[in-house]
Protein backbone atom coordinates (compact mmCIF):
# COMPACT_ATOMS: atom_id res chain seq x y z
CA UNK A 1 0.00 0.00 0.00
CA UNK A 2 1.37 3.43 -0.96
CA UNK A 3 1.66 6.39 1.42
CA UNK A 4 -1.08 8.16 -0.51
CA UNK A 5 -3.47 5.23 -0.04
CA UNK A 6 -2.65 5.15 3.67
CA UNK A 7 -3.31 8.87 3.98
CA UNK A 8 -6.58 8.70 2.04
CA UNK A 9 -7.91 5.39 3.35
CA UNK A 10 -6.35 4.34 6.65
CA UNK A 11 -6.04 7.61 8.60
CA UNK A 12 -9.78 8.49 8.48
CA UNK A 13 -10.57 4.95 9.66
CA UNK A 14 -8.12 5.02 12.59
CA UNK A 15 -9.29 8.33 14.00
CA UNK A 16 -12.75 7.19 15.21
CA UNK A 17 -11.14 4.10 16.76
CA UNK A 18 -9.38 6.41 19.24
CA UNK A 19 -12.84 7.01 20.75
CA UNK A 20 -13.91 3.37 20.77
CA UNK A 21 -15.56 2.08 23.93
CA UNK A 22 -13.06 -0.79 24.19
CA UNK A 23 -9.76 0.50 25.73
CA UNK A 24 -7.67 -2.12 23.90
CA UNK A 25 -8.93 -0.86 20.52
CA UNK A 26 -8.14 2.73 21.49
CA UNK A 27 -4.56 1.81 22.42
CA UNK A 28 -4.03 -0.29 19.29
CA UNK A 29 -5.32 2.55 17.08
CA UNK A 30 -2.95 5.01 18.81
CA UNK A 31 -0.01 2.63 18.36
CA UNK A 32 -0.86 2.21 14.67
CA UNK A 33 -0.96 6.00 14.21
CA UNK A 34 2.37 6.31 16.04
CA UNK A 35 4.04 3.74 13.81
CA UNK A 36 2.70 5.41 10.67
CA UNK A 37 3.83 8.87 11.84
CA UNK A 38 7.22 7.46 12.81
CA UNK A 39 7.71 6.07 9.32
CA UNK A 40 7.89 9.33 7.34
CA UNK A 41 7.45 13.08 7.38
CA UNK A 42 4.45 12.86 5.00
CA UNK A 43 2.56 10.41 7.21
CA UNK A 44 3.33 12.54 10.29
CA UNK A 45 1.88 15.56 8.48
CA UNK A 46 -1.19 13.51 7.59
CA UNK A 47 -1.75 12.80 11.31
CA UNK A 48 -1.63 16.56 11.93
CA UNK A 49 -4.01 17.35 9.03
CA UNK A 50 -6.53 14.76 10.21
CA UNK A 51 -6.77 16.78 13.44
CA UNK A 52 -5.80 13.75 15.49
CA UNK A 53 -3.35 15.54 17.86
CA UNK A 54 -5.92 17.58 19.85
CA UNK A 55 -7.93 14.39 20.41
CA UNK A 56 -4.85 12.54 21.68
CA UNK A 57 -3.80 15.42 23.94
CA UNK A 58 -7.30 15.68 25.42
CA UNK A 59 -7.36 11.94 26.11
CA UNK A 60 -3.95 12.03 27.84
CA UNK A 61 -5.47 13.65 30.92
CA UNK A 62 -7.98 10.92 31.81
CA UNK A 63 -7.11 7.64 30.00
CA UNK A 64 -5.27 4.65 31.50
CA UNK A 65 -1.49 4.22 31.54
CA UNK A 66 -1.40 2.00 28.45
CA UNK A 67 -3.21 4.58 26.36
CA UNK A 68 -1.02 7.38 27.74
CA UNK A 69 2.13 5.55 26.63
CA UNK A 70 0.65 5.01 23.15
CA UNK A 71 -0.47 8.66 22.88
CA UNK A 72 2.95 9.93 23.98
CA UNK A 73 4.49 7.67 21.32
CA UNK A 74 2.31 9.34 18.64
CA UNK A 75 3.35 12.83 19.79
CA UNK A 76 7.00 11.77 19.75
CA UNK A 77 6.66 10.18 16.29
CA UNK A 78 5.16 13.39 14.87
CA UNK A 79 7.61 15.75 16.62
CA UNK A 80 10.79 13.93 15.60
CA UNK A 81 10.63 14.87 11.91
CA UNK A 82 10.96 18.66 11.93
CA UNK A 83 10.65 21.85 14.02
CA UNK A 84 7.39 22.64 12.18
CA UNK A 85 5.76 19.35 13.20
CA UNK A 86 7.07 19.79 16.76
CA UNK A 87 5.44 23.21 16.80
CA UNK A 88 2.12 21.57 15.90
CA UNK A 89 2.47 19.35 18.98
CA UNK A 90 3.20 22.45 21.11
CA UNK A 91 0.29 24.39 19.57
CA UNK A 92 -2.29 21.76 20.50
CA UNK A 93 -1.16 21.71 24.15
CA UNK A 94 0.94 18.57 23.76
CA UNK A 95 3.84 19.78 25.90
CA UNK A 96 1.66 20.63 28.90
CA UNK A 97 -0.06 17.24 28.67
CA UNK A 98 3.29 15.44 28.44
CA UNK A 99 4.60 17.31 31.49
CA UNK A 100 1.55 16.13 33.45
CA UNK A 101 2.47 12.58 32.42
CA UNK A 102 5.89 13.10 34.08
CA UNK A 103 3.98 13.27 37.38
CA UNK A 104 2.37 9.87 36.82
CA UNK A 105 3.19 7.00 39.15
CA UNK A 106 3.89 4.56 36.31
CA UNK A 107 7.57 4.76 35.16
CA UNK A 108 6.62 3.63 31.63
CA UNK A 109 4.34 6.67 31.20
CA UNK A 110 7.07 8.98 32.52
CA UNK A 111 9.58 7.44 30.13
CA UNK A 112 7.27 7.85 27.10
CA UNK A 113 6.55 11.48 28.06
CA UNK A 114 10.23 12.34 28.64
CA UNK A 115 11.14 10.76 25.31
CA UNK A 116 8.53 12.84 23.45
CA UNK A 117 9.65 16.04 25.20
CA UNK A 118 13.26 15.30 24.17
CA UNK A 119 12.26 15.00 20.53
CA UNK A 120 10.48 18.35 20.72
CA UNK A 121 13.33 20.11 22.56
CA UNK A 122 16.16 18.90 20.33
CA UNK A 123 15.12 20.94 17.27
CA UNK A 124 15.77 24.52 18.40
CA UNK A 125 15.95 26.95 21.32
CA UNK A 126 12.33 28.14 20.94
CA UNK A 127 10.91 24.62 21.25
CA UNK A 128 13.26 23.89 24.17
CA UNK A 129 11.97 27.03 25.84
CA UNK A 130 8.39 25.73 25.44
CA UNK A 131 9.40 22.52 27.23
CA UNK A 132 11.13 24.53 29.97
CA UNK A 133 8.20 26.93 30.40
CA UNK A 134 5.80 23.99 30.83
CA UNK A 135 7.75 23.00 33.96
CA UNK A 136 9.41 19.87 32.58
CA UNK A 137 12.93 20.38 33.96
CA UNK A 138 12.30 19.85 37.72
CA UNK A 139 10.32 16.70 36.90
CA UNK A 140 13.07 15.42 34.59
CA UNK A 141 15.63 15.98 37.37
CA UNK A 142 13.37 13.97 39.71
CA UNK A 143 13.19 11.25 37.05
CA UNK A 144 16.99 10.98 37.19
CA UNK A 145 16.55 9.78 40.77
CA UNK A 146 14.03 7.05 39.96
CA UNK A 147 15.25 3.43 40.20
CA UNK A 148 14.25 2.46 36.61
CA UNK A 149 17.28 2.54 34.35
CA UNK A 150 15.34 3.28 31.15
CA UNK A 151 13.72 6.34 32.75
CA UNK A 152 17.10 7.62 34.00
CA UNK A 153 18.53 7.34 30.47
CA UNK A 154 15.66 9.18 28.78
CA UNK A 155 15.60 11.90 31.45
CA UNK A 156 19.36 12.54 31.01
CA UNK A 157 18.97 12.52 27.22
CA UNK A 158 16.09 15.04 27.33
CA UNK A 159 18.00 17.35 29.69
CA UNK A 160 20.91 17.18 27.23
CA UNK A 161 18.56 18.16 24.36
CA UNK A 162 17.23 21.13 26.34
CA UNK A 163 20.70 22.35 27.39
CA UNK A 164 22.37 22.30 24.02
CA UNK A 165 20.86 25.40 22.41
CA UNK A 166 21.67 28.42 24.60
CA UNK A 167 23.48 29.34 27.85
CA UNK A 168 20.15 30.48 29.34
CA UNK A 169 18.52 27.09 28.81
CA UNK A 170 21.57 25.33 30.25
CA UNK A 171 21.52 27.63 33.30
CA UNK A 172 17.85 26.80 33.89
CA UNK A 173 18.71 23.10 33.95
CA UNK A 174 21.66 23.74 36.29
CA UNK A 175 19.48 25.88 38.60
CA UNK A 176 17.26 22.83 39.11
CA UNK A 177 20.19 20.86 40.53
CA UNK A 178 20.82 18.66 37.49
CA UNK A 179 24.65 18.64 37.69
CA UNK A 180 24.82 17.01 41.14
CA UNK A 181 22.49 14.18 40.09
CA UNK A 182 24.24 13.66 36.76
CA UNK A 183 27.64 13.62 38.49
CA UNK A 184 26.52 10.78 40.78
CA UNK A 185 25.93 8.55 37.75
CA UNK A 186 29.23 8.81 35.89
CA UNK A 187 30.48 5.49 37.30
CA UNK A 188 27.15 3.68 36.90
CA UNK A 189 27.73 0.27 35.26
CA UNK A 190 25.04 0.95 32.62
CA UNK A 191 26.83 2.13 29.45
CA UNK A 192 23.75 3.67 27.81
CA UNK A 193 23.09 5.78 30.90
CA UNK A 194 26.71 6.96 31.03
CA UNK A 195 26.52 8.00 27.36
CA UNK A 196 23.58 10.30 28.13
CA UNK A 197 25.09 11.60 31.39
CA UNK A 198 28.34 12.66 29.70
CA UNK A 199 26.40 14.10 26.78
CA UNK A 200 24.31 16.25 29.13
CA UNK A 201 27.40 17.44 31.07
CA UNK A 202 29.06 18.32 27.73
CA UNK A 203 26.05 20.34 26.59
CA UNK A 204 26.07 22.25 29.88
CA UNK A 205 29.85 22.87 29.84
CA UNK A 206 30.10 24.13 26.28
CA UNK A 207 28.31 27.44 26.78
CA UNK A 208 30.47 29.42 29.21
CA UNK A 209 33.35 29.43 31.68
CA UNK A 210 30.95 29.65 34.65
CA UNK A 211 28.93 26.61 33.54
CA UNK A 212 32.11 24.60 32.85
CA UNK A 213 33.38 25.56 36.33
CA UNK A 214 30.15 24.25 37.88
CA UNK A 215 30.70 20.89 36.18
CA UNK A 216 34.31 20.82 37.45
CA UNK A 217 33.14 21.72 40.97
CA UNK A 218 30.89 18.64 40.96
CA UNK A 219 34.18 16.69 41.25
CA UNK A 220 33.59 14.45 38.25
CA UNK A 221 37.33 14.57 37.48
CA UNK A 222 39.56 12.57 37.64
CA UNK A 223 36.91 9.79 37.84
CA UNK A 224 35.64 10.76 34.36
CA UNK A 225 39.13 10.25 32.88
CA UNK A 226 38.96 6.59 33.95
CA UNK A 227 35.89 6.23 31.70
CA UNK A 228 38.21 6.60 28.69
CA UNK A 229 38.88 2.90 29.30
CA UNK A 230 35.17 2.03 29.23
CA UNK A 231 34.29 -0.87 26.88
CA UNK A 232 31.56 1.27 25.22
CA UNK A 233 33.00 3.43 22.44
CA UNK A 234 30.29 6.10 22.76
CA UNK A 235 30.93 6.48 26.49
CA UNK A 236 34.59 7.09 25.60
CA UNK A 237 33.62 9.56 22.86
CA UNK A 238 31.26 11.52 25.12
CA UNK A 239 33.84 11.72 27.94
CA UNK A 240 36.35 13.12 25.44
CA UNK A 241 33.71 15.57 24.18
CA UNK A 242 33.10 16.74 27.76
CA UNK A 243 36.83 17.37 28.24
CA UNK A 244 36.96 19.27 24.94
CA UNK A 245 34.06 21.50 26.00
CA UNK A 246 35.70 22.26 29.35
CA UNK A 247 39.28 22.92 28.18
CA UNK A 248 38.31 25.28 25.36
CA UNK A 249 37.21 28.04 27.75
CA UNK A 250 40.40 28.99 29.59
CA UNK A 251 43.96 28.00 30.45
CA UNK A 252 42.94 27.48 34.08
CA UNK A 253 40.21 24.98 33.21
CA UNK A 254 42.53 23.26 30.73
CA UNK A 255 45.18 22.96 33.47
CA UNK A 256 42.68 21.27 35.80
CA UNK A 257 41.95 18.62 33.16
CA UNK A 258 45.65 18.21 32.28
CA UNK A 259 46.48 17.71 35.98
CA UNK A 260 44.11 14.72 35.99
CA UNK A 261 46.30 12.94 33.42
CA UNK A 262 43.73 13.54 30.69
CA UNK A 263 46.16 14.41 27.87
CA UNK A 264 47.98 11.08 27.94
CA UNK A 265 44.64 9.26 28.26
CA UNK A 266 43.23 11.09 25.23
CA UNK A 267 46.37 10.34 23.18
CA UNK A 268 45.90 6.64 24.01
CA UNK A 269 42.20 6.94 23.14
CA UNK A 270 43.08 8.34 19.69
CA UNK A 271 45.28 5.30 19.10
CA UNK A 272 42.37 2.95 19.77
CA UNK A 273 39.61 4.45 17.62
CA UNK A 274 38.96 5.77 14.11
CA UNK A 275 36.75 8.14 12.16
CA UNK A 276 34.39 10.54 13.91
CA UNK A 277 35.12 8.94 17.27
CA UNK A 278 38.54 10.60 17.03
CA UNK A 279 37.27 14.11 16.36
CA UNK A 280 36.61 15.32 19.95
CA UNK A 281 40.01 13.98 21.09
CA UNK A 282 41.84 15.68 18.23
CA UNK A 283 40.14 18.99 19.03
CA UNK A 284 40.65 18.57 22.78
CA UNK A 285 44.45 18.38 22.25
CA UNK A 286 44.28 21.48 20.04
CA UNK A 287 42.30 23.50 22.58
CA UNK A 288 44.68 22.53 25.40
CA UNK A 289 47.74 23.45 23.33
CA UNK A 290 46.25 26.76 22.16
CA UNK A 291 46.20 28.32 25.65
CA UNK A 292 49.91 28.47 26.52
CA UNK A 293 53.44 27.22 25.85
CA UNK A 294 53.37 24.99 28.93
CA UNK A 295 50.07 23.35 28.03
CA UNK A 296 51.26 22.79 24.45
CA UNK A 297 54.43 21.21 25.86
CA UNK A 298 52.24 18.90 27.97
CA UNK A 299 50.66 17.65 24.74
CA UNK A 300 54.11 17.17 23.17
CA UNK A 301 55.47 15.30 26.20
CA UNK A 302 52.42 13.01 26.14
CA UNK A 303 53.40 12.03 22.57
CA UNK A 304 50.44 13.91 21.14
CA UNK A 305 52.23 15.05 17.97
CA UNK A 306 53.09 11.58 16.56
CA UNK A 307 49.51 10.49 17.31
CA UNK A 308 48.09 13.49 15.44
CA UNK A 309 50.45 12.72 12.55
CA UNK A 310 48.99 9.22 12.49
CA UNK A 311 45.44 10.62 12.47
CA UNK A 312 46.36 12.91 9.58
CA UNK A 313 47.66 10.02 7.48
CA UNK A 314 44.97 7.47 8.41
CA UNK A 315 41.78 9.50 8.22
CA UNK A 316 39.99 10.08 4.93
CA UNK A 317 37.26 12.55 5.92
CA UNK A 318 38.25 16.18 5.11
CA UNK A 319 36.68 17.60 8.30
CA UNK A 320 38.74 15.25 10.50
CA UNK A 321 41.93 16.10 8.59
CA UNK A 322 41.10 19.82 8.91
CA UNK A 323 40.62 19.52 12.69
CA UNK A 324 43.91 17.62 12.95
CA UNK A 325 45.76 20.27 10.92
CA UNK A 326 44.28 22.97 13.19
CA UNK A 327 45.41 21.13 16.34
CA UNK A 328 48.94 20.67 14.95
CA UNK A 329 49.09 24.41 14.31
CA UNK A 330 47.99 25.14 17.89
CA UNK A 331 50.81 22.95 19.24
CA UNK A 332 53.60 24.21 16.98
CA UNK A 333 53.06 27.97 16.88
CA UNK A 334 54.43 28.87 20.33
CA UNK A 335 58.26 28.59 20.23
CA UNK A 336 61.06 27.04 18.11
CA UNK A 337 61.01 24.03 20.46
CA UNK A 338 57.30 23.45 19.84
CA UNK A 339 57.77 23.93 16.10
CA UNK A 340 60.64 21.42 16.08
CA UNK A 341 58.36 18.78 17.66
CA UNK A 342 55.96 19.24 14.75
CA UNK A 343 58.72 19.41 12.13
CA UNK A 344 60.50 16.24 13.28
CA UNK A 345 57.25 14.27 12.89
CA UNK A 346 57.43 15.12 9.16
CA UNK A 347 54.29 17.22 9.43
CA UNK A 348 55.47 20.29 7.51
CA UNK A 349 55.60 18.33 4.24
CA UNK A 350 52.22 16.70 5.02
CA UNK A 351 50.54 20.04 5.73
CA UNK A 352 52.02 21.44 2.52
CA UNK A 353 50.74 18.46 0.56
CA UNK A 354 47.20 18.92 1.94
CA UNK A 355 47.31 22.66 1.21
CA UNK A 356 48.41 22.13 -2.39
CA UNK A 357 46.16 19.13 -3.11
CA UNK A 358 43.31 20.24 -5.39
CA UNK A 359 41.25 17.35 -3.98
CA UNK A 360 41.34 18.86 -0.47
CA UNK A 361 38.24 20.71 0.71
CA UNK A 362 38.37 24.50 0.99
CA UNK A 363 38.35 24.29 4.79
CA UNK A 364 41.13 21.69 4.83
CA UNK A 365 43.29 23.81 2.52
CA UNK A 366 42.73 26.92 4.64
CA UNK A 367 43.50 25.17 7.95
CA UNK A 368 46.56 23.38 6.51
CA UNK A 369 47.92 26.67 5.14
CA UNK A 370 47.33 28.52 8.42
CA UNK A 371 48.90 25.73 10.49
CA UNK A 372 51.90 25.47 8.15
CA UNK A 373 52.57 29.22 8.22
CA UNK A 374 52.20 29.49 12.00
CA UNK A 375 54.64 26.61 12.59
CA UNK A 376 57.10 27.84 9.94
CA UNK A 377 57.27 31.25 11.56
CA UNK A 378 58.71 29.63 14.71
CA UNK A 379 60.66 26.75 13.19
CA UNK A 380 64.46 27.00 13.29
CA UNK A 381 65.17 23.30 12.73
CA UNK A 382 66.85 23.56 9.32
CA UNK A 383 66.92 19.84 8.32
CA UNK A 384 63.11 19.91 8.24
CA UNK A 385 62.97 23.28 6.49
CA UNK A 386 65.37 22.49 3.66
CA UNK A 387 63.05 20.13 1.69
CA UNK A 388 60.57 23.03 1.58
CA UNK A 389 62.93 25.04 -0.65
CA UNK A 390 61.84 22.81 -3.54
CA UNK A 391 58.51 23.03 -5.41
CA UNK A 392 56.78 25.26 -2.90
CA UNK A 393 54.40 28.16 -3.69
CA UNK A 394 55.97 31.57 -3.18
CA UNK A 395 53.66 32.55 -0.29
CA UNK A 396 55.02 29.58 1.70
CA UNK A 397 58.58 29.82 0.36
CA UNK A 398 58.87 33.34 1.76
CA UNK A 399 58.38 32.00 5.33
CA UNK A 400 60.84 29.14 4.77
CA UNK A 401 63.58 31.42 3.45
CA UNK A 402 62.89 33.90 6.25
CA UNK A 403 63.66 31.22 8.84
CA UNK A 404 66.98 30.39 7.13
CA UNK A 405 67.85 34.09 7.16
CA UNK A 406 67.33 34.13 10.96
CA UNK A 407 69.48 31.06 11.70
CA UNK A 408 72.36 31.02 9.18
CA UNK A 409 74.06 34.31 10.17
CA UNK A 410 74.64 32.90 13.68
CA UNK A 411 75.48 29.23 13.00
CA UNK A 412 78.66 28.28 11.08
CA UNK A 413 77.86 24.53 11.10
CA UNK A 414 74.44 25.22 9.64
CA UNK A 415 76.04 27.40 6.91
CA UNK A 416 78.44 24.60 5.97
CA UNK A 417 75.60 22.06 5.84
CA UNK A 418 73.49 24.47 3.78
CA UNK A 419 76.24 24.59 1.15
CA UNK A 420 77.05 20.86 1.05
CA UNK A 421 73.39 19.78 0.92
CA UNK A 422 72.70 21.95 -2.14
CA UNK A 423 70.61 24.51 -0.24
CA UNK A 424 72.69 27.52 -1.33
CA UNK A 425 72.55 26.43 -4.97
CA UNK A 426 68.77 26.01 -4.77
CA UNK A 427 68.35 29.33 -3.00
CA UNK A 428 70.04 31.18 -5.85
CA UNK A 429 67.80 29.50 -8.40
CA UNK A 430 64.73 31.05 -6.79
CA UNK A 431 63.29 33.80 -8.97
CA UNK A 432 62.08 36.55 -6.64
CA UNK A 433 60.68 39.97 -7.45
CA UNK A 434 63.34 42.67 -6.94
CA UNK A 435 62.68 44.48 -3.66
CA UNK A 436 60.21 41.84 -2.43
CA UNK A 437 60.51 40.40 1.13
CA UNK A 438 61.59 37.08 -0.43
CA UNK A 439 64.44 38.76 -2.29
CA UNK A 440 65.51 40.57 0.87
CA UNK A 441 65.66 37.27 2.76
CA UNK A 442 67.72 35.69 -0.07
CA UNK A 443 70.13 38.65 0.03
CA UNK A 444 70.45 38.32 3.83
CA UNK A 445 71.40 34.64 3.43
CA UNK A 446 73.89 35.09 0.59
CA UNK A 447 75.63 37.85 2.54
CA UNK A 448 76.53 35.19 5.16
CA UNK A 449 78.85 33.40 2.68
CA UNK A 450 82.16 34.35 1.03
CA UNK A 451 81.64 35.91 -2.39
CA UNK A 452 83.50 33.16 -4.26
CA UNK A 453 81.27 30.44 -2.71
CA UNK A 454 78.14 32.37 -3.63
CA UNK A 455 79.46 32.82 -7.16
CA UNK A 456 80.47 29.16 -7.44
CA UNK A 457 76.92 27.99 -6.58
CA UNK A 458 75.13 30.65 -8.61
CA UNK A 459 73.10 29.51 -11.67
CA UNK A 460 75.18 29.38 -14.89
CA UNK A 461 78.54 29.60 -13.13
CA UNK A 462 79.70 26.25 -14.55
CA UNK A 463 79.02 27.55 -18.07
CA UNK A 464 81.11 30.65 -17.31
CA UNK A 465 84.00 28.42 -16.18
CA UNK A 466 83.71 26.26 -19.31
CA UNK A 467 83.72 29.38 -21.47
CA UNK A 468 86.90 30.56 -19.78
CA UNK A 469 88.38 27.13 -20.42
CA UNK A 470 87.77 27.52 -24.16
CA UNK A 471 89.76 30.72 -24.32
CA UNK A 472 92.43 29.61 -21.87
CA UNK A 473 95.91 29.33 -23.40
CA UNK A 474 98.27 27.15 -21.39
CA UNK A 475 101.75 28.69 -20.89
Amino acid sequence: MSQRQIIQGVMPMLRPLLLDVVPGIQQTAALALGRLADHSDDLAQAVVKEDILPQLVHSLTFQNRFYKKAAAFVLRAVAKHSPELSQEVVACGGVDALVLCLEEFDPGVKEAAAWALGYIARHNASLSQSVLDAGAVPLLVLSLQEPEMALKRIAASTLSDICKHTPELAESVVDNGAIAHLAQMILNPDAKLKRQVFSALSQISKHSVSLAEMVIEAEIFPAAVACLNDPDEYVRKNVTTLMREVVKHSAELAQVIVNCGAVGAVVDYLGNCHGNLRLPGIMMLGYVAAHSENLAMAVILSKGVPQLALCLSEEREPHIKAATAWSIGQIGHHTPEHAKAVATSDLLAKLLELYMDSGSSEDLQAKSKKALKSVLQKCTYLPSLEPLLYDVPSNILRHVVCQFSKVLPHDSKARRLFVTSGGLKKLQEIKAEPGSPLQEHINAITSCFPEEIVRYYSPGYSEVLLERLEFYQPA
